[in-house]
């Protein structure tokens, strides 16, 4: 059984002000560099990665590096674990009205100019495929972001039915085995109450 470790970035600058981050160079705050510090421990002790695999954008590339430097580990870049893109919202409050957004259907919203959470599906997953295939049973670290973690939940699983966006510095582990995903849950020093799946 090979196992997949999803991290979402730590806190970054736009998650701290509440809002949609304007560009990709936008880095971490201190507490998000602590928030990595502490899931590179819990890694550390639970599992043996040998390599991390991290989104472009500068937050998650920080992240990575922090991990990397913990765990001993190489750093890989993957441009389709990018965040999505919010389009016109790019540094709008959370908070902004959003028309024509359903939460029964959230999944299917596109920003003006943006992705909707399908498409980040589509790219994103293809990411996590040739991660299972090219590594095999060795646990991998991926880097990535809050609703591309979302999106990789439903490409594990199959539902849209995460309970929540992991936290800054949360983990998701998935388990797959001869290329079936057989499960993904919650992980890591913060996972109280968090989702659990398994084939």
């Amino acid at each position: 059984m090979g196992r997949l470790l999803l991290i979402r970035h730590g806190e970054s600058e736009g998650n701290r002000d509440r809002r949609f981050t304007p560009h990709p160079g936008i880095g971490l705050t201190d507490t998000g560099r602590s928030q990595v510090a502490a899931a590179s421990g819990w890694l550390a002790a639970h599992y043996a990665p040998t390599v991390i695999l991290s989104s472009p954008f500068s937050r998650a590339r920080e992240t990575a590096g922090i991990l990397a430097e913990g765990l001993g580990l190489e750093v890989a870049i993957e441009p389709d674990l990018r965040e999505r893109s919010y389009g016109a919202f790019a540094g709008q409050p959370y908070e902004t009205a959003r028309p024509g957004y359903d939460p029964a259907a959230y999944w299917a919203w596109q920003p003006p100019g943006g992705e909707s959470l399908e498409e980040v599906l589509i790219r994103a997953g293809g990411v996590l495929d040739r991660a299972a295939r090219s590594h095999g049973v060795d646990d991998i670290v991926l880097v990535s972001h809050g609703a591309v973690m979302l999106a990789l939940w439903r490409h594990v699983t199959g539902t849209w039915g995460m309970p929540r966006v992991v936290p800054n510095g949360g983990l998701l582990e998935v388990e797959h085995e001869d290329g079936v995903y057989r499960s993904a849950r919650r992980v890591g020093p913060d996972a109280v109450g968090g989702g659990a799946w398994r084939r």
